[in-house]
């Protein structure tokens, strides 16, 4: 009867360090299939050859030893597949919050002042159709698209009078919740839904506009703040975003444009 490989031979056949399959085996992921009492030494067979290599998948895709422990020890091919799908969505969340701050430290490593243009125009009052609710930071993304898809099917294209918007109240920001409210700009509103009509007062507003995704908007919020700092107007209510162009106009980011706007008033020299 053959031995079976030493942990040499097995480390070439699986492209695994010696060191990396005794921390395996130490942490009772992959043990050997047998070990010698005599040497101490480790023989693996052949056919433990392709769960050495998704264990070093999963830990290339940093999953925890845990969890690893617990997808190898799943029978069910449906649970495993769900305990690294879940694994892929928490990892796909630090990509795109990765994402994110590089692109914003690139914009902050190299402002470009001249590509901030900033608008001072009143906002005359008008009625939308419009979402309105309580909402967590954190929770902003998904309540804004279960809200617009919302809006989108109470509201037919042909009676919108502009692009959709929203206000986000400064709570939000300053303590993690605050209301939020999405509309579509409509000459007379009905209520269905989650869906009524509001009218938006009128208002003075500080105006630039963002281009491309969202990953460095916070970035345009800081440039408009000093702007409006600077020429001596202060902030009078919520933030104010305009969607010109977004992902349900064209799925290129690039292309998104997003009016941010501020409420504002001259403070007194």
């Amino acid at each position: 009867m053959s031995r079976g490989l030493t942990i040499g031979e097995f480390a070439q056949a699986t492209h695994l360090s010696v060191r990396t399959l005794r921390r395996y085996h130490e942490s009772g992921l992959l043990e050997p299939a047998s070990v010698d009492a005599a040497s101490g030494y480790r023989y693996y067979t052949t056919e433990q050859i392709p769960s050495a290599q998704v264990i070093h998948r999963l830990r290339e895709l940093d999953v925890p030893l845990a969890e690893v422990g617990k997808i190898l020890a799943t029978d069910d091919p449906q649970a495993r597949a769900d305990l690294i799908a879940a694994h892929l969505d928490r990892l796909q969340a630090s990509l795109d919050r990765t994402r994110a701050a590089v692109t914003s430290l690139q914009r902050l490593l190299r402002p470009d002042p001249g590509d901030l243009v900033v608008e001072l125009r009143s906002e005359p009052a008008r009625m939308v159709a419009a979402i309105t609710d309580e909402v967590d930071l954190a929770d902003v993304l998904a309540w804004y698209d279960g809200a617009m898809a919302e809006l989108d099917s109470a509201v037919a294209a042909q009676h919108r009078l502009g692009p959709p918007g929203g206000l986000y109240d400064n709570t939000l920001f300053t303590a993690g919740r605050g209301t939020v409210l999405v509309y579509h700009p409509v000459a007379a509103p009905r209520s269905t839904g989650r869906v009524h009509p509001v009218q938006l007062p009128a208002t003075d507003l500080a105006a630039t506009i963002h281009h491309g995704p969202h990953d460095d908007i916070d970035v345009t919020y800081g440039r408009l703040a000093t702007w409006t700092h600077n020429h001596t107007l202060t902030v009078a209510g919520p933030v104010h975003e305009t969607y010109t162009v977004g992902p349900r106009d064209t799925p290129d980011p690039a292309a998104w444009r997003t009016e941010v706007a501020w409420p504002v008033f001259r403070l007194s020299s």
